[in-house]
């Protein structure tokens, strides 16, 4: 009966059962003339101790370590540091107030109001955060989306330059998201406890930059976003200093973000949302660690699997200061232009030699050539050579931005638009810069006392004329010319404010921001509705 069975197995099952019985027989052959061998030779005798002890040697430690100390040093700070410097609080204010301008003026485009609001249609969340600018009211993750992306569409708000480049105020959008929603939970949040948070998150982000190039090994400077605001949101919540290491692990454990979306040929409008994604992670992962998610000691210095290893090729962090409140003392405002910073000294000065052309009786048409001088930073960043593809393109490229207003005399955040570029004077003038770096600026770009962002501009014109070069070291935003920039950063939020409210509330709003004690006493929720629009209203 087992004869019939076999036979009825298909052909390849047969072969198998055949090979089977062949491996069976080699390997008792193998094994009776290993046994042969071992009793002849007495000094290979099987020894099970010393097997174990060998496999035992590689095994993993599963003794949980003392958390990194970044991770400590971050908590440390977060939770015990007393902010003393009058600078630093006077500095967030303006900070805040012009962060909530440039989200607003972010959505009178269509490109970025697109992306806004909730993931189904319709729906309120009860308590939840209200979006400046809109009538939305989200759940604090996708509040912390929509206010990041806003913030950070239209490259205007502020800047911190150094190894790594980012620009701090994109944590306002999981600082606001949190404390509005608590806020009108009914906990006691006012703004000084958001420009207290702001300050810390400028602080963790910009302290990691300073010596730490991101940019270097392709990762996004979004990551320090992550982290920074991961760390204050904590805070907030009411997480305790080892349950703010463990969010802080899981910021730096995520897959982080490759810079690819901001470079040619790869450059779209991710790089516009990459923060508000940053920041909705962020709240994501502390409130993941309230619910009682532990977290990873050694996340950056484990062996293989840390993120020193895995993406910063080895190297550990370096610091070169204690955290403080040094970042927003010296954050960079974007005053005069929405224009990447490392460009900003450069549309500067074209717009001084737009206006020596016209008094000359000239114009761009007469231009032959023109020289950039500029940071080696920027040469990596924003020098590009062909067809810009869209917007983001565009508002990344020093060459665009410095054409556009020696031809325009003016670069505003429409002059990236499709329509603004179809004018063949923009391209043909692009063809005729090159950009050079000046070791100087370079250097200075990262030295404590200076932080200098220098570009020179040298035009030849056709009938042979050199103009003066135009020089510029210190943008308007810079601390150097905090004096000068102030107003002109107030009139920008007047200007922000301007098409989504009517006079008296732009008054009212104005009156409140304007009183820097009143402002950091009123709760978080009342600061908020003086931007929300009315439920029958409609983002422009």
């Amino acid at each position: 009966m087992l004869s019939s069975a076999r036979r009825s197995l298909p052909q390849t099952l047969r072969s198998r059962a055949s090979l089977s019985r062949v491996q069976s027989a080699a390997i008792s052959s193998i094994s009776r003339t290993s046994l042969a061998r071992s009793s002849r030779s007495p000094t290979t005798t099987f020894k099970p101790a010393s097997l174990a002890r060998t496999m035992s040697s590689h095994a993993e430690s599963a003794v949980r370590p003392e958390p990194d100390k970044v991770l400590q040093d971050i908590a440390d700070y977060v939770h015990n540091y007393k902010i003393e410097s009058p600078l630093a609080w006077e500095t967030a204010r303006l900070c805040l107030i012009d962060t909530i301008g440039c989200g607003l003026e972010a959505l009178r485009f269509p490109a970025c109001a697109n992306l806004l609001g909730p993931v189904v249609e319709g729906t309120i969340v009860p308590n939840g955060t209200k979006v400046p600018g809109t009538n939305y009211q989200l759940d604090p993750i996708r509040g912390a989306f929509n206010i990041g992306t806003a913030i950070r569409w239209l490259d205007f708000n502020d800047c911190f330059l150094a190894a790594e480049w980012g620009h701090p105020s994109d944590n306002l959008g999981a600082i606001l998201a949190v404390a509005d929603h608590l806020s009108r939970k009914g906990e006691t949040l006012t703004v000084r406890d958001v420009l207290e948070s702001m300050i810390k998150a400028h602080e963790i982000q910009g302290g990691l930059a300073l010596l730490n190039s991101f940019n270097r090994v392709g990762l996004d400077h979004v990551v320090l976003v992550k982290v920074a605001s991961t760390a204050v949101v904590s805070k907030l919540l009411g997480l305790n200093r080892a349950q703010t290491i463990d969010a802080i692990s899981h910021a730096w454990a995520d897959g982080q973000s490759l810079r690819t979306y901001r470079h040619a040929p790869n450059t779209i409008s991710r790089k516009s949302w990459a923060a508000g994604d940053a920041c909705s992670r962020a709240v994501h992962l502390a409130y993941l660690v309230k619910r009682g998610e532990k977290g990873m000691p050694s996340v950056l210095t484990a062996k293989t699997w840390g993120f020193y290893d895995v993406l910063f090729k080895g190297k550990q962090f370096e610091f070169q200061m204690p955290f403080g409140s040094y970042i927003m003392e010296n954050v960079l405002f974007k005053i005069s232009y929405p224009a990447e910073f490392h460009a900003q000294t450069a549309v500067e000065a074209a717009h001084i030699l737009h206006r020596r052309l016209n008094e000359m009786g000239k114009s761009s048409n007469d231009i032959k050539s023109i020289r950039i001088r500029t940071q080696e930073a920027a040469m990596r960043i924003i020098n590009k050579k062909g067809p810009l593809d869209n917007f983001a393109d565009r508002d990344h490229d020093i060459n665009y931005m410095v054409a556009y207003p020696l031809i325009f005399g003016e670069l505003t955040s429409e002059s990236y638009t499709d329509e603004a570029a179809k004018d063949p004077r923009i391209d043909e003038l692009r063809a005729k810069i090159t950009c050079v770096e000046d070791t100087r600026f370079s250097r200075e770009y990262h030295e404590p006392d200076k932080r200098s962002i220098g570009n020179a501009l040298l035009v030849e014109l056709n009938d042979g004329t050199v103009l003066d070069e135009v020089e510029i070291e210190y943008p308007v935003g810079h601390k150097r010319r905090r004096e000068e920039g102030t107003p002109l950063l107030l009139q920008k939020f007047k200007n922000h404010i301007r098409p989504h409210f009517p006079e008296a509330r732009r008054e009212r709003i104005l009156e409140t921001v304007n009183d820097a004690q009143a402002l950091n006493a009123l709760p978080v929720h009342r600061f908020t509705d003086l931007f929300v629009r009315a439920p029958t209203s409609r983002v422009d």
